[in-house]
């Protein structure tokens, strides 16, 4: 897996509502927030399992409501497409 051109990365945030880059570091990120915690920790299992079929995990931080997530691919040293595909389950799992 190799890692996206920054060209390819800023395309592909454009389409991700919500996601930015993270700062000194070749990752992206999004918080999430629901009605409550289980709603957040629902929408995180329906992600884990999606993760696990991928062997592609995200580096993310709950506390009750709120969900902020990490994405990058540290085999690739950077962004790929993997976590692009990631975050857009993510996007099509959240309901608010």
């Amino acid at each position: 897996m190799k890692k996206l051109s920054i060209k390819d990365k800023a395309t592909a945030l454009k389409k991700l509502k919500g996601w930015k880059n993270v700062k000194n570091r070749n990752a992206i990120t999004k918080q999430y927030v629901f009605d409550d915690f289980t709603s957040a920790f629902e929408w995180m299992t329906s992600i884990a399992f999606y993760a696990e079929k991928k062997n592609h995990h995200p580096e993310w931080f709950n506390v009750y409501n709120k969900v902020d997530v990490i994405l990058t691919t540290h085999d690739a040293g950077g962004v790929s497409t993997l976590d692009i595909d990631l975050a857009k389950k993510m996007e099509l799992q959240f309901k608010k």
